[in-house]
This record gives structure tokens, sequence and C-alpha cells, in this order.
């Protein structure tokens, strides 16, 4: 009888840790009873609900746009962090902006908030702008914390690049800002796309730094369930969170699935490469003999 080892056992333990409530969770979603605590059978009730309650349909909504929004701009500005502090080695002031770029990762969302209030109310009483707090300073203060994650996945992936790739084309004429988009960009997509999702997921599940910035009628995602959570679990709550770890899941499949076809493709690829190199390698050029007087 095959022994279960104590990693095996811990790793089982650990997925039912995360897994598990978020089970529970969508098979709550279908309870027809108003208590959560409480099963009352099957029912879809809830997310047919959904479609009546324009304020939380309101807040996700809300929500998926600045979360869309916050990952181009993260994307942008940490990609440019990130060639920055890997290609330019020496300028002044290198280590403090290094420090600037990073220090969103190790610093308390709740000192970042308070900051970027501060910001905004003197901005406001200096030149007028921003007039209200809503979508564009929680989509500005999103981007500050998201940049400094995509510009460390970024930069780890710039220093595993082969410079003599760039150079050559260089050598053949091609400007710098060619170089950039058409060689750099696409050597480097997948940790582009790595540092979206995870900008995305950022900004769709920030509760702290959305409460600091945001103010009437810019209520998102996380507020709307946190303000709804203090009063008691709604029903509607658990058929909303459903409905994201499906959307969840069903992107990181379609991601999981292209990525495989393009790396299957590639495999074949070489392999077709080098099987006519060596098919090539075996043929032995036809030896003509003079002809005999």
């Amino acid at each position: 009888m095959k022994r279960v080892g104590f990693s095996n056992v811990m790793l089982v333990l650990g997925l039912l840790f995360i897994y598990l409530p978020m089970l529970i969770l969508v098979i709550y979603s279908f309870n027809a009873s108003k208590l959560v605590t409480v099963w009352g059978g099957w029912s879809v009730k809830w997310y047919v609900g959904l479609l009546d309650n324009t304020q939380l349909m309101g807040s996700v909504m809300r929500s998926l746009e600045i979360a869309c929004y916050t990952a181009i701009a993260a994307v942008a500005l940490g990609t440019l962090a990130a060639f920055v502090l890997t290609r330019v080695t020496r300028f002044k002031g290198r280590t403090l902006f290094g420090g600037l770029v990073t220090a969103p990762l190790v610093m308390p969302e709740v000192i970042t908030g308070l900051s970027l209030l501060l910001l905004f109310v003197a901005m406001a009483q200096m030149i007028g702008w921003p007039q209200e707090r809503g979508i564009v300073t929680i989509w500005i203060a999103h981007t500050t914390f998201c940049a400094a994650y995509v510009a460390v996945v970024v930069s780890a992936r710039l220093r595993e690049l082969d410079l003599s790739i760039e150079e050559a084309a260089m050598d053949l004429g091609a400007r710098p800002w060619k170089v950039f988009f058409l060689i750099t960009i696409p050597m480097i997509a997948p940790s582009l796309a790595a540092g979206g999702m995870m900008s995305f997921a950022l900004s769709l599940d920030d509760l702290v730094l959305a409460s600091f910035v945001s103010g009437p009628g810019s209520t998102t995602l996380p507020m709307e369930v946190f303000s709804a959570v203090r009063l008691g679990v709604k029903p509607e709550i658990n058929a909303v969170a459903s409905l994201i770890l499906l959307a969840v899941s069903m992107a990181t499949f379609l991601v999981w699935y292209f990525s495989r076809r393009a790396e299957e493709r590639r495999k074949r690829a070489i392999q077709q490469a080098i099987e006519e190199a060596a098919a090539d390698g075996w043929k032995q050029p036809e030896v003509r003999r003079p002809a005999q007087a």
C-alpha cells in the first residue's frame, strides 16, 4: 500500500483552505432562503434579482470600468519605469527613482490613501481640480498603487532579455523607438499581460484606497459589499461574488488555453526546423567522375 506523504497532505489541506470557502459561497448563492446561514432549497431568484438591484450592479460596472482604466495606465507607466531602471543604468537620482517606484509595494495602503486624499484636497484649493472626488481620483490612486507591481514584473523580464537582438536591429538602421515597439514589446508581452491582469485584479479588489479618494456617487463594489456586510450578508452579494468567480475562471482558462496552443505551435516549428536542418545535412552532393578517354 502506497503511503501518503506529509507534503501531499499539506498540499490538499492548503487547497481546501483556499477553495472550500469559495465553493461554499457559490452553493449558498443558490439558497432560496434570505438567511445565508439557513438552507432553504435551490433557487436562482437572487441571480434574477440582480437585474433589479441598480445600486449593486452600478457599483459592479463602476469597479470594472476603473479596473480596465487602471490596468492600461499601470502597464504603460510601469513598463516605462522598468525600462528606465534596467536600460538607463547611470543617471543622477537612480537610487531615489527606484525607491519611489517600489515604495507603494511596502507602504501601508492607509498611508497611501491618506496622502492622496490630502493631495487632492490641496490641488482642489490651489487649481480648482478635482472639484469632486470620483472615478478619476480612484483611477489615479489605483494606477499609483498598481504601477509598482507592473514595474517589478516587467523589469525582471527585461533583465533576462538578450540585448544582442536589439543591438542587431539598431546596427541595421532601426531607430530606438522602432526597436522598442517592434522587438522589445513583443518579447516582454507575457510580462505585460501578467502585469495587466494583476493590476486589474488589485484594482477590482481594493477597498482602502477607494474609501479615501472616492466621493458621493462613486461607490465601488468592495465598498458596497463592505457596507452591506456590516449589516448582514445579503444573498445578492453571494450571487455577485459567484459571477465574478465565474468570469475570472473563464478568463484564466482562456489565457491558459491560448498560451498552450501558442507553445505547442512554437515547439512544432522548432522540431520541424531541426528535422529540415538534419535532412539537409544528410544530403551529399553528387560527384561527377571525369569521362575516360
